[in-house]
């Protein structure tokens, strides 16, 4: 009975085997699928000397500015300038009506010529009584009075003199003149105006445009920073004069270098800011005061700094600035960067990144880290070379 089972049995497990010997054959053929290999463009990661430079922004500032007032009371009798024309040094602007001024100086002159002969009188008879008191012709009080009436004389005739120096002095201002040369603004006042020495509201404006100045300020932070580099040498500083290049409102270059006069030497309590001053050829009259630009200053030589273009930078859902690379292996690395200014259509790497390294330049969005790829070398934008495959990486199957 047991033996006649068995053999009733083998048949059926022969049968219920066949199916299980197929889905474990088809279960070894079945492997993870292999990752196409892709092709980027790489460019070697080079270090190049480069001018450290900050962008500030500040203001335009006239070179000289003056206040026109007159310096003595009167009516205006003429205007003779034209508002928002170039000026002279010297140049006459008003004229203020000078009757009694030109009558307080004759009366001056009058004065002084009185004490002048009033001294040639008593000069002669000083020295006459000065002869005879030898001769006891005459007594030593007689001589005393001879020489004190000479000398109140000669000191009226300095007196004189001064007033005749001070009538003068009014007289000329009367003709108010422009103290420096440059752009006169709008006047305040128009002939016929009683105007007032010392008033505290001025006739006219004069400032001077050429060169004009552009302060700017700078962070305390950032002036440390920039010292800190300096000082573990990271980067050299800038010799002799700074040029400064100027940026319009609307975003063009102006067309003129300046130079860096000016650096303060006190941070603003409440803003936190150091000033500079920039002095900037201004012979067009393009830049007028008050004008918000900015100033892009050299402040440093960066001897060893890596620029890799803008394009060849992403970030991440964090927001932190990534990089793609191909490493000794092949495979495509990852990695987060500090990037710091933009310098054209680059931007400056000043962390995480290291000379000789391979940056993907195209075909970046292709690939995801820990991906083998086949390289070709970017030269420059629009030409690439292919590596011959012996100097390609060996890719894993």
């Amino acid at each position: 009975m047991f033996s006649s089972s068995v053999f009733t049995l083998a048949p059926r497990l022969r049968l219920l085997a066949i199916p299980a010997l197929l889905w474990l054959v088809a279960c070894s053929d079945q492997r993870p699928p292999q990752m196409p290999e892709a092709q980027v463009g790489v460019w070697t990661v080079h270090t190049q000397k480069l001018a450290v430079s900050q962008t500030l922004p500040g203001r335009t500032v006239a070179f000289m500015t003056s206040d026109v007032r007159p310096q003595v009371g009167g009516l205006i009798q003429k205007r003779l300038f034209t508002e928002g024309q170039d000026v002279k040094a010297g140049q006459v602007l008003y004229q203020i009506d000078a009757a009694s001024y030109q009558a307080a100086y004759d009366n001056a002159r009058g004065n002084l010529d009185s004490a002048q002969a009033a001294v040639l009188s008593a000069q002669p008879k000083a020295q006459r009584y000065a002869n005879l008191v030898k001769l006891d012709a005459v007594s030593q009080q007689d001589l005393d009075d001879a020489v004190a009436t000479l000398r109140q004389n000669q000191a009226a005739v300095v007196a004189a003199q001064a007033s005749l120096k001070t009538a003068k002095i009014n007289l000329d201002y009367t003709r108010i003149t422009a103290p420096i040369s440059g752009r006169i603004s709008t006047s305040t006042y128009t002939p016929g105006a009683l105007v007032t020495a010392g008033q505290t509201n001025a006739l006219t404006t004069i400032q001077q445009l050429d060169p004009i100045y552009v302060d700017v300020t700078q962070s305390a932070a950032q002036m440390l920073a920039l010292r800190q580099q300096l000082d573990r040498g990271q980067l050299t500083n800038v010799r002799g004069k700074v040029p400064v290049q100027i940026q319009l409102e609307d975003g063009s270059t102006y067309s003129r270098k300046g130079t860096l006069e000016f650096v303060g030497a006190t941070v603003d309590t409440s803003t936190g800011n150091v000033t500079l001053r920039a002095l900037v050829p201004n012979p067009d009259k393009l830049l007028l005061p008050g004008m918000y630009v900015q100033a892009v200053l050299p402040m440093a030589l960066n001897d060893k700094a890596i620029l890799v273009p803008q394009s060849a930078v992403t970030r991440n859902t964090r927001g932190e600035a990534t990089l793609k690379l191909v490493g000794a292996d092949g495979k495509v690395i990852e990695r987060v960067v500090q990037t710091g200014d933009a310098q054209k259509d680059q931007w400056v790497i000043t962390r995480g990144l290291q000379a000789g390294e391979r940056v993907i330049l195209e075909g970046g969005s292709n690939v995801r880290g820990g991906q083998s790829v086949l390289v070709h070398e970017v030269l420059s934008a629009g030409d690439t070379a292919s590596v011959p495959p012996a100097s390609q990486p060996a890719t894993a199957g």
